[in-house]
């Protein structure tokens, strides 16, 4: 059964992907009325949605003034990829260790995601970006911990918005893939050592990428 959006959660996702793909830029500030006309909602469901955009570090409101977006920093980007080392190589690892029933499940939805990869790094980035996020996840959620799950995904929303224009190109995307490669084969062949140590190489690319510092 399907349900419809409230004003709030319209204003809040609207605002949101906005933020993220940087239509709204680091350091912007942004009135309630313009999101409201943007949604086509009232300024009392806006404000609802910047309360949780705040609470997410995304925004800081200024009563009377609007929101201001937060701009990127150096030590975000530090702490992102910090945090994405520690979570997806921790879960990496006992993906690999997993019974080979549970592995090879995994190991066929991973391989499904990586083949949508290729389609799409000649053919939507966006959707290439989405197919790359939702590989990652599967691995993270594959732990049963939903805690990492919901952290997951808000480092990757974080990470979306510290991407320059130009950095994501064909070749790098192709590159990506070859790296995912390597993931996968080794929770499939069940050697966790070997998936820690993949995913910190994807890391340590990422890392390079976005310019961390760790």
């Amino acid at each position: 059964m399907h349900t419809t959006p409230s004003a709030t959660d319209r204003a809040y996702r609207y605002t949101k992907d906005a933020i993220l793909t940087r239509r709204y830029a680091g350091g912007e500030l942004v009135s309630e009325g313009a999101i409201a006309d943007g949604v086509g909602v009232s300024r009392t469901p806006v404000r609802e949605a910047l309360l949780r955009l705040e609470a997410e570090g995304l925004v800081r409101l200024y009563p009377k003034r609007g929101a201001l977006i937060v701009p990127v920093s150096q030590a975000e980007i530090d702490d992102v990829i910090e945090t994405r080392r520690l979570i997806e190589g921790y879960t990496a690892e006992r993906a690999a260790a997993a019974e080979p029933q549970e592995r090879a499940a995994l190991a066929g939805l991973l391989s499904g995601l990586l083949d949508r990869m290729r389609v799409e790094a000649e053919a939507d980035r966006r959707a290439f970006i989405v197919a790359d996020r939702d590989f990652h996840r599967a691995i993270v959620a594959a732990a049963g911990n939903e805690i990492f799950v919901t952290l997951y995904d808000s480092l990757r929303d974080r990470q979306l918005r510290m991407m320059e224009e130009g950095t994501r190109t064909v070749a790098r995307m192709r590159a990506n893939i070859e790296e995912h490669g390597v993931i996968l084969a080794a929770v499939r062949d069940g050697d966790p050592a070997a998936a820690r140590g993949a995913v910190q190489a994807h890391m340590d690319a990422a890392a390079r990428l976005l310019g961390a510092r760790r």
